[in-house]
């Protein structure tokens, strides 16, 4: 069965996370609702990474097999037709080897976080960023956002449900810059590393607002990862403002260069 790769823009607020679930709505579930119209199955679709409820993407991959042959123009037209009215969009869809896996084959992922700073309620961006009505020090917060590159134990910085067998990971990136939008200042994390853990993203850029605000010096984010405790971490950011950017391969089988996030 030809196997494809496709690249997936969703907007994560009606869906109760990528994952297929029996009762509520979900974007792999929706996907392959799609491909079960263009032939038989079953589909299983299985994606670089799994987000959870309220979480975007315009770079989440994902690779599904199908009983015949198509040119991925066609199937990208096909399945943006029946994923209507969801809002999930495929931007991208390649053929790949039979043995090539949206989650194993993929070297690295990159997410951004998007803060707002402005005392008004959100419009445009409502459900699509994390309003902070005070301002931040985005200074202050790329400082202490420096102690968490590298390899660490992240179990200050993991959900206590994270099924994950270790807290290790390693952090090739963790930035934070200031861009001046049209609903007010906006303060933008890029997260890259090989995996995550649950809650990784949001928990950092949780504690990190904490140190933008005054609250915490940045020095505390240090202390708080050679804590290992989940005690230790500031509170978690809201899903709204988190999207999954990118995901790294070698080579990119949708043709961009793959050395760059």
């Amino acid at each position: 069965m030809p196997r494809y790769a496709l690249k997936i823009e969703y907007l994560g607020t009606p869906f109760a996370g990528w994952q297929r679930q029996a009762s509520q709505p979900s974007v792999q579930g929706a996907l392959e609702a799609a491909l079960a119209r263009l032939g038989p199955g079953p589909h299983n679709v299985a994606a670089a990474g799994r987000t959870d409820a309220g979480v975007h993407a315009w770079g989440q991959v994902a690779h599904c097999d199908m009983a015949r042959e198509w040119t991925p123009f066609r199937l990208s037209e096909a399945l943006n037709h029946h994923l209507r009215p969801h809002p999930v969009a495929i931007t991208a869809c390649a053929r790949v080897a039979d043995d090539w896996h949206a989650r194993f084959s993929a070297r690295e992922r990159a997410y951004l976080y998007r803060i707002i700073h402005r005392r008004a309620p959100l419009v445009l961006s409502a459900r699509r960023a994390w309003r902070v009505g005070g301002a931040l020090d985005a200074e202050a917060m790329a400082e202490g956002a420096r102690h968490l590159l590298g390899r660490h134990d992240f179990t200050t910085f993991r959900s206590t449900w994270c099924q994950a067998g270790s807290p290790v990971r390693t952090l090739d990136e963790v930035t934070v810059r200031r861009a001046e939008g049209p609903e007010g200042t906006e303060i933008h994390v890029a997260v890259r590393a090989r995996s995550f853990l649950h809650n990784q993203v949001r928990s950092i850029v949780g504690s990190l607002e904490r140190v933008g605000a005054g609250a915490w010096a940045p020095e505390r984010m240090a202390e708080a990862l050679a804590a290992r405790d989940r005690a230790a971490c500031g509170p978690v950011a809201p899903a709204d403002g988190l999207y999954f950017a990118r995901v790294g391969y070698d080579p990119d089988p949708f043709g961009s260069p793959s050395t760059e996030m």
